[in-house]
């Protein structure tokens, strides 16, 4: 062996040392690194839609858990291509590709957390009975199917794009269904829910939301199969 090279040896030996220290400083406690999960990830979700997306008692932040994967899926798209506007979740999910959007409405369509109780309404009777007539039997004279036509008369949603309505604020129903009136909310056309919404009086959406938020869930609720109900209208974002 040359003499250059015995030399280089020792030479090397401290650059791999100092390798080996810098890598070992720079090393965290494997229990201080997060795993990467889908709950890990989206634990960020938590401080709004609550631990396991099941909402929180807000008029603003919807619960999550347990709808169906397709209409999650729509509405993160809808979020991101500015079709539903808020801008905290715009800005989150504006650069997010379809596969991961995919993932994040598997992930909470897949754990479905228990119901929350019903909220006591502070509408007179009359208001709820309005609103619960509106949601059973709509008001054919006006243009309104009942709600229950596509959300099923459990009001659990049906698979795999009509949301389940239990377990949201009266604030929350009311303020999407103003959406959906004066178009700020749209969805794929043919857009049902703007049809129905444009049909709805100040009166019809209070009263439908206060009524909505008084429905009790039966353990194990869960959104129907596709194709169990025979939708009073063509809706873009359910397959037909």
């Amino acid at each position: 062996m040359q003499r250059g090279s015995l030399l280089a040896w020792p030479v090397l030996a401290l650059v791999f040392a100092a390798q080996a220290a810098c890598a070992q400083a720079g090393a965290q406690p494997a229990a201080a690194i997060a795993p990467d999960t889908m709950e890990a990830r989206l634990s960020a979700c938590a401080a709004c839609h609550g631990a396991r997306g099941e909402g929180v008692a807000s008029d603003y932040f919807p619960r999550l858990s347990g709808k169906p994967e397709g209409y999650l899926f729509n509405q993160l798209a809808a979020f991101r291509s500015g079709r539903r506007r808020y801008p905290p979740m715009n800005y989150l999910l504006k650069f997010q590709p379809d596969s991961y959007l995919h993932a994040m409405a598997a992930y909470f369509a897949a754990d479905r957390a228990p119901l929350p109780a019903a909220t006591p309404s502070t509408s007179s009777p009359g208001a709820l009975a309005r609103g619960r007539q509106l949601t059973i039997k709509g008001d054919p004279a006006r243009g309104i199917p009942a709600c229950i036509g596509c959300h099923n008369s459990a009001y659990t949603g049906m698979e795999p794009g009509i949301p389940g309505l239990l377990g949201l604020q009266a604030g929350y129903i009311s303020a999407q269904l103003g959406a959906w009136r004066y178009g700020t909310r749209t969805a794929t056309a043919p857009d049902c829910m703007q049809m129905v919404a444009a049909h709805l009086t100040e009166a019809d959406v209070t009263d439908v939301a206060a009524w909505l938020a008084t429905v009790p869930a039966s353990p194990g609720a869960a959104p129907i199969p596709q194709g169990s109900l025979r939708m009073p209208l063509a809706c873009g974002s359910e397959p037909q």
